[in-house]
């Protein structure tokens, strides 16, 4: 109701884990990590139980949600999300989800399952696939499921493990395995990550990263003392955040406020949490064993992830609600926009419905030469040629712009980023070719070829991206490579202030224009809220994630391609 009042194309606050709306904190990334060091065990090390937990509320099911919409081409996935089972309704569950036919008899027994169960696990390992069983909840499995779990991850090879498990639950979990009898399985957790609540600053940047996802500009809806009162009632616990802030936004447009003042604030903890409604619980402290070596595990996981196999296929029966394609860290995207004359060049193509294709029907019609690619892609740029032969970056350099490569992005990065570029695509053993991309959705991707849009599979263009990426920028006026001081840095101050809600300041109290400390602590929280390396300098892709969040002039990605047959 209150979408309308405060500019925002969805709400913000909804306590369903859209993992668009990912906060990725410190702490959130190397959970991810954890999860995706799960399924990158293709070195023999894999196997075994990688295990997530978390008190009531962190988002372990939002990470979850997220790290399946990344499972990588060749990865069957079983997904169970109630555990209440006995252990030949888990057998049955896990059979049904890698979509195993278990030999017809009147009352299939334990060893039917197991042996179609082994069977499938060692075809597919043959087939260089790899297999993943993932449970929610796992707080409430029993001893007796828990063992034959243990057992499962028994099916091996003389190589390596055939069935990687990952548990996510609660706090109890983590009590259920510290039991004398649980031991045996305690010794096959590879990697244990427990999910704490946000710190204060955390609260803060959450509550506005979701409010930007949402279409949200202009100044947070909270004012500064009340971002802090949030994080004291709900102790960073980010479903208690959007509990209250959707309840409080809602106040305030009643009351036809455009901020929400501490009344408004009180009056909607008392609504959601209770009449005597105080702080939240603590949240337990994380055991320094559960963190120490987190960011190594991080890098470690990414890199064993990245090197999966592209060319496999994507085999798993299982699809989450919003499944997207390709590797490494998740961030929630930027809010969807119309698309803009600049992004479609032929907008009655654009407009009739798109057949959704693989990518390899169009790899034929790729070009080999990336300046042809940028020759495409310069029109959405308003970008002049003057003649054909002009070499793209040159000519872009003498109007304000410049070429931008990396060769580590991902898919929700690149929703993220929120602008048309290139892709560099690797059919197989063959030479690269170049797409244009000009839409992305849940699903799909919207390539440009000549004048016509061609939507293909996220998960088929998956299998041959492998991250490498390339655009055109505008650099804010004066920017030079490792900048110290001057204007640009004032005005990088000056945006992160709009960003963070505060006011801007004028005159003498103006941005300091030397990136400081101070400064370069607020470009890291930006960094990170973002899903980039927290460096605290400021470069190309800090500058244009900075453009998308603050809706600066540049052409946009079709958030919204048409509807596909």
């Amino acid at each position: 109701m209150y979408a309308h009042h405060f500019g925002l194309t969805q709400d913000p606050f909804s306590i369903a884990p859209d993992p668009r709306y990912l906060f990725m904190s410190e702490r959130h990334r190397e959970a991810l990590a954890h999860l995706l060091y799960g399924v990158a065990g293709q070195d023999g090390t894999g196997g075994g139980f990688v295990l997530l937990t978390g008190d009531i509320g962190t988002g372990k099911t939002t990470i979850c949600r997220c790290f399946m919409e990344q499972i990588p081409a060749g990865c069957h996935v079983a997904y169970i999300f109630n555990p209440k089972l006995t252990v030949t309704e888990l057998l049955q569950s896990i059979c049904e989800e890698f979509g195993i036919p278990v030999a017809a008899a009147t009352q299939p027994t334990l060893k039917n399952h197991i042996d179609a169960l082994n069977a499938f696990l060692l075809q597919s390992h043959a087939a260089g696939q790899s297999s993943v069983l993932i449970i929610d909840e796992a707080q409430n499995l029993t001893p007796d499921v828990l063992e034959q779990l243990r057992l499962l991850t028994n099916l091996e090879t003389s190589e390596r493990k055939l069935l990687q498990i990952v548990l996510i639950g609660q706090p109890e979990l983590r009590a259920m395995l510290a039991r004398p009898e649980m031991e045996q399985l305690a010794q096959r957790v590879i990697a244990r990550f427990h999910l704490d609540a946000l710190t204060e600053a955390e609260s803060a940047q959450y509550i506005g990263h979701r409010l930007a996802v949402a279409g949200f500009t202009g100044p947070l809806p909270f004012e500064p003392s009340v971002l802090k009162r949030i994080h004291r009632l709900t102790r960073g616990v980010p479903r208690r955040i959007n509990l209250l802030c959707g309840r409080a936004l809602l106040g305030a447009w009643a009351n036809g406020l455009f901020r929400a003042n501490r009344q408004v604030i009180d009056k909607a903890a008392a609504e959601v949490f209770g009449t005597g409604a105080g702080p939240a619980p603590v949240v337990r402290a994380r055991p320094a064993a559960y963190a120490a070596g987190g960011l190594v595990l991080a890098g470690a996981a990414l890199a064993g992830f990245l090197m999966l196999n592209p060319g496999q296929q994507a085999v798993a029966p299982y699809r989450p609600a919003a499944p997207a394609a390709q590797v490494s860290q998740a961030v929630a995207p930027a809010p969807a926009r119309a698309p803009t004359p600049a992004q479609a060049p032929d907008q009655t193509q654009a407009a009739a419905p798109i057949a959704v294709r693989e990518i390899e029907d169009l790899l034929p019609q790729l070009p080999g030469d990336i300046s042809l690619a940028w020759k495409a892609l310069a029109p959405a740029w308003k970008l002049s040629l003057a003649a054909s032969g002009d070499e793209p970056c040159k000519a872009a350099a003498a109007q304000q712009l410049q070429c931008y490569r990396s060769d580590s992005l991902t898919v929700p990065l690149l929703r993220q980023l929120d602008r048309p570029g290139i892709l560099t695509l690797h059919p197989g053993n063959g030479p690269p070719v170049y797409a244009v991309i000009a839409g992305l959705n849940d699903q799909s991707a919207t390539l440009q070829l000549d004048d016509s849009l061609h939507s293909v599979r996220l998960v088929s263009l998956g299998r041959l991206w492998r991250g490498e990426f390339a655009t055109y920028w505008r650099p804010p006026p004066g920017y030079v490579p490792g900048l110290q001081a001057g204007p640009v840095v004032q005005q990088l101050a000056s945006q992160l202030a709009r960003l963070e809600g505060k006011p801007a300041l004028p005159g003498s109290t103006a941005p300091p224009a030397v990136l400081d400390a101070a400064l370069r602590a607020r470009v890291r929280a930006f960094q990170r809220a973002r899903g980039l390396d927290a460096d605290g300098q400021p470069g190309p892709m800090t500058f244009m994630q900075i453009d998308s969040a603050t809706n600066a002039d540049a052409p946009r990605l079709q958030t919204n391609p048409p509807t596909a047959r």
